[in-house]
C-alpha cells in the first residue's frame, strides 16, 4: 500500500513527500562529491519501497525513514554517503536536543554549531566540550551584567535582557567577548592599535605586546611610518637601516607562531604613510606568495598626495627620522602601481588618512594612525575598541523594517558594549588608560543583504542605497541617545572635554559608538550575511572545521524557490557550480535580481554601498569590493577614485583568483559531475582570502 502519511518528531502526521527524502539523498551526494540526482532518485524509490513493506497499514515516523536511508544507502555501497547523511542527522538531533532546554535558546544551523563547538564553547584540560550555547550566553551575559552592580543598577535584569537578544541571534558581539566573558583570561576587545616608534626597543616591545594581544583573540593594527628607510644610516652601530618592510616580518613570524592562541589565526594591519621613502618596496611587497601572510597592508594616502595626483605632479618623501625631504615621486606612478598591486593580489588598500582624523572624536588626544586588521577602526596608539553587531534579518517582519524592534536593540546592544569597556581585563596597562578615557564602543549590523532579501529590494538598486542611508541614520541617532543617557547616569568618558562631542552634547558616554564590522564568525553563528556584504553564493559546498563537508543553500532563495515552485535540488546542484543564479534557467528574472551575489554586482555598488553605511557610522566600514578575475588595473582605478569621491575612509578591493589561497573557490572542487563553489567553514562574505581574521 503506498505510503501516504508520515509522523512528525511532535507528533503530528502529515503527507507523506518522497521528495523531501530525495532532495536529503542529494544534498548528501553532493557533499561527498558524487552529487549524482539519478543515484538519489534511486536510493529514494527503494527507501519509499522499504517503507510501504514494513509499515502497510501504520504511519511510519521520520525517524524510521532516516534508519532506512541510511540501510538503503549501505547496502547500495555509497557508505561515504551513508556517513555524510548520518552525521547530518546528529547535527541536527543535537540542535533539537538544545532547543529542549528552555525559552530563548538559539536556533542554531548546523555549522554554526560546528563553528561554535571548536571555536567558542568552553572546553576541560581534555579538550571535551563542558557547556552548550546556552550556557556560553548564559557565562557571556553574566560577566557582562555584573557591571551594572558598579552603578548601582539591575544586573540580573539587565542580564535578562542581553542574554534574550543574544539567544533570539539579534545581537551578537565579537569573538573575543565570546571566547572569554566569565573566564580567567577576560580580554574582551578585537581591534587593537599599537605604536612603533625607531628604535629596536619600542620594535620589539610591540612585537611583544602583539604577542599578549593575538594570544587572547585579538587582532592588532601598527603604522610603522616613524621607522627610518632602509639604507638610512644608524648612528649607534655605524650601521645602515633595513626599513620598515624588513621588521615587519618580526611581526608576521611572531603571529604565525602564536596562532592567536589557537582560537584563530592572527591578523594585523600594516600600514606605511605614501611620503615614506620605503614607500615603492612597501606597495609591492606582498606580490611574493607567503610573504607577510598574516598582515592586510594599506597605504595612507594623505590630502597632499591626492592634489598632487590632480595636478599629475609630483611630491616630496620625507624621511620620519630626520623629517627631512629625500626626493620626489609622480603621484600618478605610486597610485598605479597601488592599483596594479592590488589587481594582482589584493594589497595594499587605501586608507585615508586625513578623511580618518577630519572624523577624529579626540584630535586634542592625539592623531589617529592606523586601524585594526580589517580597516574598520582607526584608534590611537595602544587604544582598543570592542565590537557587536545587530542582526538586521531579524529586523523584519511581513515584509517590512521593525523599527520598534530595531530601536530597542540597537539600545541594549550600546549598554551591552559600554559595560564592555568596564569588564575587559586589559592585556596592557597602556591599553587600559587610553580606552578607559575614551570608551569607544564599536555598535554594527550584519545580515543586510538578508534583509534587502526579505523586503524584495535588490542589493545593486538605488532603492538599497535609500534603505541603507536610513538605516544607518536611525541606527547612528538610537545609539548616539543611549550612550548619552547612559552617560547622564554614570558620567561622560574622561576625555569628553577634549572631545569634538562637547559642542554637540551635554554628555557621551562613548568617544565612538558605531562601526562596521566584517562579522565572519559570527555571521555563521547568528545564521546571516556578513556585515553589509552581498550573498557570496546561493548554493555551495562548505568544508566544515572536522572536516567533513556540508551542501548549503541560502535559505531564503531555498524557501523562495519552494514558494514559487521552482525548487529541485537538482536545481541547486546546478547553481552551486558558479555559486550564481544570473545563467540558470527556470529561475525567474525578478528572483535573479533580488539573489545578485558579490561577483554579480559591478564594483561601483560595492562602494556605493560603503559610503551609504559610512555616512551614519562614526569609526569607519569593512567593505571588500569584490572584483571578476577578468577586471582590469583600470577597473581597481575607478574604484578608488568613486572612494575618495564618495568620502569613504578607505577602500580594499579583491580580484577573485589574485591569491593562491582564498576562502572561497567558484567552480574548483572537482567532483564526479563537474566541479562546485567551495566555501571555509567560517566565510560569511567578505574578505575572501586568509588574512582576515573574522573578528565579529
Amino acid at each position: 500500500m503506498p505510503i501516504s502519511r508520515i509522523k512528525k518528531r511532535d507528533g503530528r502526521v502529515v503527507d507523506f513527500e518522497a521528495s523531501r527524502i530525495k532532495d536529503a539523498v542529494h544534498k548528501a551526494f553532493i557533499a561527498v562529491e558524487l552529487g549524482d540526482g539519478e543515484k538519489a532518485e534511486r536510493v529514494t524509490a527503494q527507501v519509499v519501497s522499504l517503507l510501504e513493506k514494513r509499515f502497510p497499514e501504520a504511519v511510519p515516523s521520520v525517524e524510521d525513514a532516516q534508519d532506512t536511508v541510511i540501510e538503503v544507502l549501505n547496502k547500495s555501497g555509497y557508505q561515504k554517503v551513508a556517513e555524510e547523511y548520518q552525521s547530518f542527522r546528529k547535527k541536527k538531533q543535537e540542535i533539537r536536543e538544545l532547543t529542549k532546554l528552555g525559552i530563548g535558546e538559539p536556533k542554531l544551523s548546523v555549522n554554526a554549531l560546528e563553528v561554535l563547538g571548536k571555536r567558542y564553547l568552553l572546553k576541560d584540560m581534555n579538550e571535551n566540550i563542558i557547556e552548550n550555547p546556552s550556557q556560553m550566553f548564559m557565562r557571556i551575559t553574566k560577566a557582562i551584567a555584573w557591571v551594572d552592580k558598579r552603578y548601582g543598577d539591575d544586573a540580573a535584569r539587565s542580564q535578562k535582557i542581553f542574554y534574550e537578544m543574544m539567544a533570539r541571534l539579534e545581537f551578537v558581539p565579537n569573538s573575543p567577548t565570546l571566547f572569554n566573558a566569565g573566564t580567567p583570561l577576560g580580554q574582551l576587545s578585537a581591534c587593537f592599535v599599537l605604536p612603533v616608534e625607531d628604535s629596536l626597543e619600542s620594535i620589539f616591545t610591540a612585537v611583544k605586546n602583539m604577542a599578549l594581544i593575538e594570544k587572547s583573540g585579538g587582532g592588532v593594527g601598527f603604522d610603522f611610518s616613524r621607522l627610518r628607510p632602509k639604507g638610512d644610516i644608524v648612528k649607534s652601530t655605524k650601521g645602515v637601516a633595513s626599513g620598515p618592510v624588513s621588521f615587519m616580518r618580526v611581526f608576521d613570524t611572531a603571529t604565525e607562531v602564536i596562532k592567536a592562541g589557537g582560537k584563530r589565526r592572527g591578523a594585523m594591519m600594516a600600514i606605511l604613510r605614501c611620503d615614506h621613502p620605503d614607500i615603492i618596496e612597501f606597495i609591492t611587497s606582498k606580490q611574493k606568495a607567503g610573504f607577510l601572510s598574516n598582515f592586510n597592508i594599506s597605504v595612507a594616502v594623505t590630502d597632499d598626495f591626492v592634489e598632487a595626483l590632480e595636478r599629475n605632479e609630483e611630491y616630496w618623501m620625507i624621511n620620519p627620522r630626520n623629517r627631512e625631504k629625500t626626493g620626489k615621486l609622480e603621484a600618478k606612478k605610486v597610485w598605479d602601481l597601488m592599483a596594479r598591486s592590488a589587481w594582482m593580489s589584493g594589497d595594499p588598500g587605501v586608507i585615508f588618512i586625513d578623511e580618518i582624523n577630519r572624523h577624529n572624536p579626540t584630535p586634542d588626544v592625539g592623531r589617529l594612525e592606523s586601524t585594526n586588521p580589517c580597516g574598520e577602526q582607526p584608534l590611537l596608539p595602544y587604544e582598543s575598541c570592542n565590537l557587536g553587531s545587530v542582526n538586521l534579518a531579524k529586523m523584519v517582519e511581513d515584509g517590512k523594517i521593525n523599527w520598534s524592534k530595531l530601536k530597542e536593540t540597537v539600545r541594549n546592544g550600546v549598554h551591552f558594549l559600554d559595560n564592555v569597556v568596564d569588564a575587559n581585563r586589559y592585556p596592557l596597562k597602556e591599553t587600559a588608560k587610553i580606552t578607559l578615557a575614551n570608551r569607544k564602543i564599536g555598535l554594527g549590523v550584519m545580515g543586510f543583504a538578508d534583509m534587502l532579501i526579505k523586503l524584495g529590494v535588490p542589493y545593486d538598486s538605488d532603492e538599497a542605497l535609500k534603505i541603507a542611508d536610513d538605516l544607518m541614520k536611525f541606527v547612528e541617532e538610537e545609539a548616539h541617545r543611549k550612550s548619552v543617557e547612559i552617560a547622564e547616569q554614570r558620567g561622560a568618558f574622561p576625555n569628553f572635554d577634549r572631545s569634538i562631542w562637547k559642542e554637540k552634547y551635554s554628555v557621551l558616554r562613548n568617544a565612538t559608538v558605531t562601526t562596521i564590522a566584517p562579522t565572519g564568525s559570527i555571521s555563521i553563528i547568528a545564521g546571516c550575511s556578513s556585515g553589509i556584504e552581498p550573498i557570496f553564493a546561493i548554493s555551495f559546498i562548505r568544508n566544515v572545521l572536522s572536516g567533513a563537508r556540508l551542501f548549503e543553500t541560502n535559505p531564503l532563495f531555498e524557501a523562495t524557490a519552494k514558494e514559487q515552485g521552482f525548487y529541485s535540488a537538482r536545481l541547486l546542484e546546478e547553481v552551486a557550480r558558479t555559486g550564481s543564479v544570473q545563467n540558470i534557467s527556470g529561475v525567474p528574472e525578478d528572483i535573479k535580481k533580488l539573489f545578485v551575489t558579490a561577483l554579480d554586482i559591478k564594483p561601483e555598488w560595492h562602494v556605493k554601498m560603503q559610503a551609504a553605511f559610512q555616512k551614519y557610522t562614526d569609526n569607519a566600514v569593512s567593505k571588500t569590493v569584490n572584483m571578476p578575475n577578468e577586471a582590469t588595473v583600470e577597473d581597481v582605478k575607478k574604484v578608488y577614485e568613486l572612494a575618495l569621491k564618495l568620502k569613504c575612509k578607505g577602500v580594499t578591493v579583491f580580484r577573485y583568483g589574485s591569491k593562491p589561497e582564498q576562502v572561497l573557490y567558484i567552480g574548483e572542487v572537482k567532483t564526479e559531475t563537474g566541479k562546485f563553489v567551495s566555501a571555509q567553514s567560517e566565510y560569511a562574505g567578505g574578505c575572501p582570502t586568509q588574512t582576515c581574521p573574522f573578528p565579529g
